[in-house]
C-alpha cells in the first residue's frame, strides 16, 4: 500500500489521526470521508503538491467505488427513494414481527410466516400519523449476512431505526445483537447530551419496539427492557398481531423522527391546515423560510406567529424558534 504521508509536509497530529481511520476504514464512504478530511487540515503550499493530487485520485478512485455499490444495490432493490415526513428502518433479528407490524400500520403488503428470513429485501409503506406520512421499512433481519453491505447504505441514511424485539424471548440480548449489528455497519446511536460522535461512525436516531405484548413473558421482559434502556433509548410496547399500542408506536416515531409541523398562511386569508411543513425541531422562522424558497429568507422583513408565540398572531423575529403545531405568516 502507498504510505500517503511519504514526504515532510509539516502535517499537524490532526491528519494523522485521520490518515489513521482511512487506513482503518472498510466501506469507501468512510475512506473519501478520512481522506477529504486528511485533504482539508493539509496545509497547502509547494511541499504538499504531490501529496494533495495523490488524495485527490484516491477521493476520485473510492467515489466511484461507492457509486457503483450504490448502482448494485438499486439493481437489487436495496435503494429506497424517502418519501414522507421521514424514513424509518424496522431492523431487528428473525421473527421479531418487522413484517407484521409493517403490515399492521401500512398498506404493504410483505411476506409474513413462522420461520427466519422471510425478508430478502427492504419493503416499503407509508404510515400515516394525524395530517402526514411516514415512510416506514422492513428490512432483512440482522445476520442475514447475504445482504449486509448492499443494505448498510440504507440504513446509515434513515431519519430513524427502530429496533423490533420479541417480548416473548430474552429482549435484552436481542436489542445488544442488533445494536452489535449495526455496530459492524459503523452505526451507533445518537446520542442527545452533546457528545461527539466517534469519528468515522453513522449516528442515528433509534426506537425500541418491544413487540407480542400479548404473549405469555413479555410483560416482565417488558420490565427488563425499560430498566435497561429507559436512559439511553426511547420504548414502547405493541403487539402487530393483535393490534395493541400501535397509536403508541405512530407517536413515538413521530417523536423519534425530531420534527415538527409547520403550517402557512398568507396575509388576509386563512391558514393552509392541510399540507405543514416538515421541520427539525428547534427550526426558526429563518430556516423555515427558507426551506419554502430562497427568495422568502432573502426578502424576509418579520412573521407572524398564531400558537408559540405569549399571544396569537403575535409578530416575531427571523430567529423565533417554531414549535409543533405554530402557523406562520410571512412578510417580506
Amino acid at each position: 500500500m502507498l504510505k500517503l504521508t511519504c514526504m515532510p509536509a509539516n502535517l499537524p497530529p490532526q491528519y494523522f489521526e485521520a490518515e489513521k481511520r482511512y487506513r482503518a476504514a472498510k466501506e469507501p464512504e468512510e475512506k473519501i470521508a478520512a481522506l477529504e478530511e486528511m485533504l482539508a487540515i493539509m496545509p497547502h503550499h509547494k511541499g504538499t503538491d504531490k501529496l494533495h493530487a495523490e488524495l485527490r485520485r484516491k477521493i476520485a478512485k473510492f467515489t466511484q467505488e461507492a457509486e457503483r455499490r450504490q448502482a448494485t444495490a438499486r439493481r437489487a432493490g436495496f435503494y429506497i427513494k424517502p418519501e414522507g415526513a421521514g424514513q424509518v428502518m424496522l431492523v431487528g433479528l428473525p421473527n421479531s414481527g418487522k413484517s407484521q407490524l409493517l403490515a399492521a400500520v401500512t398498506e404493504a403488503l410483505p411476506e409474513i410466516a413462522d420461520y427466519p428470513f422471510t425478508t430478502k429485501t427492504p419493503i416499503p409503506g407509508m404510515m400515516k400519523f394525524e395530517d402526514i406520512q411516514i415512510q416506514l421499512v422492513d428490512t432483512p433481519p440482522i445476520g442475514y449476512r447475504e445482504v449486509r453491505v448492499l443494505l448498510t447504505n440504507a440504513l446509515r441514511n434513515a431519519d430513524l431505526i427502530a429496533i423490533v424485539v420479541d417480548l416473548s424471548q430474552e429482549p435484552i440480548s436481542q436489542v445488544e445483537t442488533t445494536l452489535q449489528g449495526l455496530r459492524e455497519a459503523r452505526i451507533e446511536p445518537l446520542s442527545d447530551d452533546g457528545a461527539q460522535p466517534i469519528p468515522g461512525t453513522y449516528p442515528r436516531r433509534m426506537l425500541i419496539v418491544g413487540n407480542k405484548n400479548d404473549l405469555a413473558g413479555s410483560q416482565q421482559n417488558w420490565e427488563q427492557l425499560r430498566s435497561q434502556y429507559a436512559n439511553r433509548f426511547p420504548l414502547v410496547a405493541i403487539s402487530a398481531r393483535e393490534s395493541h399500542g400501535l397509536d403508541d408506536f405512530k407517536k413515538a416515531v413521530y417523536h423519534g423522527l425530531n420534527i415538527i409541523r409547520v403550517y402557512t398562511k398568507t396575509p388576509g386569508s386563512k391558514a393552509d391546515l392541510t399540507d405543514p411543513m416538515i421541520l427539525q425541531k428547534g427550526s426558526t422562522v429563518a430556516e423555515a423560510a427558507e426551506s419554502l424558497h430562497k427568495d422568502f429568507h432573502q426578502n424576509l422583513r418579520y412573521a407572524v406567529v398564531w400558537g408559540s408565540g405569549k399571544y396569537d398572531g403575535q409578530r416575531v423575529s427571523k430567529g423565533h424558534v417554531l414549535q409543533d403545531g405554530d402557523i406562520v405568516e410571512f412578510h417580506i
